[in-house]
């Protein structure tokens, strides 16, 4: 009797649970009560800082839309193609809310158009909006540029003080223009290398301090002056 008594209360609280659930999810996709809207959109970034004004705007929706009518992977595209977004990820929550988390791209050198100056990732992408100021401490690119910038960015920040800009030769090599205008022409192979030597010059002879108007560094050989 007593197990008879159990299995009738289990069987009447779980026609219960599933009437009330079945409501508020038929109510929900009609559009009725509080989890069925779209009350709040939280932002979340995998690095600290970035500005998230222009995810916040991609990511908007209508105040109080129907939550179910948010097409979440038309949302993410949108929130995806926001300069310096580099990932996004779009959940509806149990409340109808929408949380939106991002990964950003971070900042390793600038790009300069010759009017304003353009934050980049190690990859070449844009990260942020333009500046009118240079940055002193970053590396400066200038023109078209290679999938990959990580290697010669951390190798010429050793000498970002006599560096005016990097600029990619024929889709092969790297010159670079000093800030006295002295073009320094890098090998094709081992860049960084010739950095270092060109850094181990100038601590030794002061050589970018001197009046000349190119280094030729393209023969492993030799380096020529003139």
């Amino acid at each position: 009797m007593k197990r008879s008594f159990w299995f009738w209360l289990c069987f009447v609280v779980s026609i219960i649970l599933a009437t009330y659930f079945s409501v508020r999810i038929i109510m929900t996709a009609l559009g009725h009560g509080n989890v069925a809207h779209v009350h709040n959109i939280s932002i979340s970034a995998d690095m600290r800082g970035p500005e998230l004004g222009a995810v916040a705007a991609a990511a908007a929706v209508a105040p109080g839309a129907h939550s179910y009518s948010v097409d979440l992977d038309t949302l993410a595209a949108r929130v995806s193609d926001t300069p310096g977004v580099r990932m996004a990820a779009v959940r509806r929550m149990p409340n109808g809310n929408i949380s939106v988390r991002v990964k950003m791209y971070r900042a390793v050198a600038q790009w300069t158009d010759g009017d304003a100056f353009y934050p980049l990732s190690a990859d070449g992408t844009i990260v942020r909006r333009p500046s009118d100021a240079r940055d002193p401490a970053s590396v400066l690119f200038r023109g078209a540029l290679p999938d990959d910038i990580s290697e010669i960015t951390d190798a010429a920040r050793n000498m970002t003080r006599y560096i005016n800009y990097l600029e990619w030769i024929e889709n092969r090599r790297w010159n670079i223009i000093t800030t006295d205008d002295i073009k320094i022409m890098l090998p094709e192979d081992n860049p960084t290398a010739a950095i270092a030597t060109l850094m181990m010059l100038q601590k030794k002879h002061d050589i970018l301090s001197r009046d000349i108007h190119v280094i030729d560094m393209r023969d492993d050989a030799r380096i020529l002056v003139k």
